[in-house]
């Protein structure tokens, strides 16, 4: 499925990771942006004036747009990759699929634009929830566990899972940057329905599109919350 804004999360970590953007730098939604002659919309009104920390809270469009443009093919790509989206993450049960990236060779400006904000780009949610796990763990991605251990009929260990690194996509300091920005989303922006007392949440929504016939739905979407 297209995951929509939950997938700002990486493309946020991978903007301040290379670099390209601060948490306080300025933007302004007009409730739109302009791509290769096309118009891309934001969730609903215009947001005016924002840092990006609060354009994370906003799930502002336009400013993720504004950081897929900056990260460019290569440089987004070769991140995404490293938080392995388009690869199996090899969790241990049987069938899993790849997610569906556009080549890089034949992917255009304006896909590379609708990718910052989760769209042109199909993930499993066990493949995003791995991917956002390594913005917000220190940088590190893991390969996935479902069974713990396998015990015997006496309660001996037969086998045990280990935590295996795959990859580190993003530096821990940048890592750290995201779980600020994370939980400000949750206790002031978009995820305040997450908050939980006592606890200390970070979080990310999403609304993805659904295709009905090849055609985008209007009246039907995949609501999701990380």
């Amino acid at each position: 499925y297209e995951p929509g804004s939950t997938f700002k999360i990486l493309t946020a970590a991978s903007a301040l990771d290379a670099g390209l953007v601060t948490p306080s730098e300025g933007f302004y939604c007009s409730g739109s942006i302009h791509v290769e002659g096309g118009r891309i919309k934001c969730w609903g009104r215009p947001h005016g004036a924002e840092s990006f920390a609060q354009a994370l809270q906003n799930s502002c469009n336009p400013v993720f747009v504004e950081m897929g443009l900056r990260l460019g093919v290569d440089r987004f790509y070769d991140y995404l990759s490293d938080f392995g989206i388009g690869q199996a993450t090899g969790v241990d049960i049987p069938g899993e699929a790849s997610g569906i990236v556009i080549p890089r060779s034949t992917v255009k400006r304006v896909d590379i634009a609708r990718i910052g904000f989760g769209q042109s780009v199909a993930v499993t949610p066990v493949q995003m929830l791995t991917a956002a796990c390594a913005a917000i763990n220190g940088g590190r991605l893991l390969t996935p566990c479902v069974v713990r251990e396998i015990t015997d009929g006496n309660g001996e260990t037969i086998c045990q899972s280990q935590t295996r690194v795959r990859a580190n996509p993003i530096k821990a300091e940048t890592s750290a940057t995201m779980r600020v920005l994370l939980e400000a989303v949750v206790r002031e922006g978009g995820g305040k329905n997450a908050a939980v007392p006592g606890y200390r949440v970070g979080g990310k929504t999403g609304t993805a599109q659904v295709y009905v016939d090849g055609v985008v739905s209007t009246d039907k979407h995949i609501g999701s919350f990380l």
